[in-house]
């Protein structure tokens, strides 16, 4: 985690039929739940994302690295991986990641005890928990 980049930053909790995404900002140091990307195809996420990407201008974009309990990696690391690899190739930004261990779980504890009409979804809650950590860390 380098920690020079300042200003906007959008999360991105992978999965491989949604994606949560989360907005914050490193001079508030705060984070909130966005948007769960639930287009059927991966060429619409990765368009969904763009949109995002336009509208927002992230200066660095944060990717949750999903790991098993014991620091391992498993089939899902490696997408991932290549997930974070493909935004910084067509986007042309800094992707970063961090580890989401437990996130999708605490989401969905936290967001059960409030449901909304309006909530953008577990995935988003998990983006936001991602990128509040990564925020935290630096």
């Amino acid at each position: 985690m380098s920690g020079t980049h300042e200003g906007t930053v959008l999360a991105l909790d992978f999965g491989t039929r949604k994606i949560g995404v989360a907005l914050g900002n490193t001079l508030s140091g705060t984070a909130r739940a966005l948007a769960t990307l639930d287009q059927p195809s991966r060429a619409a996420r990765m368009d969904a994302i763009a949109g995002l990407v336009a509208e927002w201008q992230p200066a660095v974009l944060v990717v949750g690295r999903p790991l098993h309990a014991d620091g391992t990696e498993h089939d899902v690391t490696r997408l991932a991986d290549a997930f974070a690899r493909e935004l910084a190739k067509r986007f042309s930004l800094p992707v970063e990641q961090v580890d989401e261990r437990y996130t999708t779980q605490i989401a969905r504890i936290r967001s059960d005890a409030r449901p909304r009409r309006s909530d953008p979804g577990h995935d988003a809650h998990a983006a936001r928990i991602i990128l509040q950590s990564w925020l935290d860390q630096r």
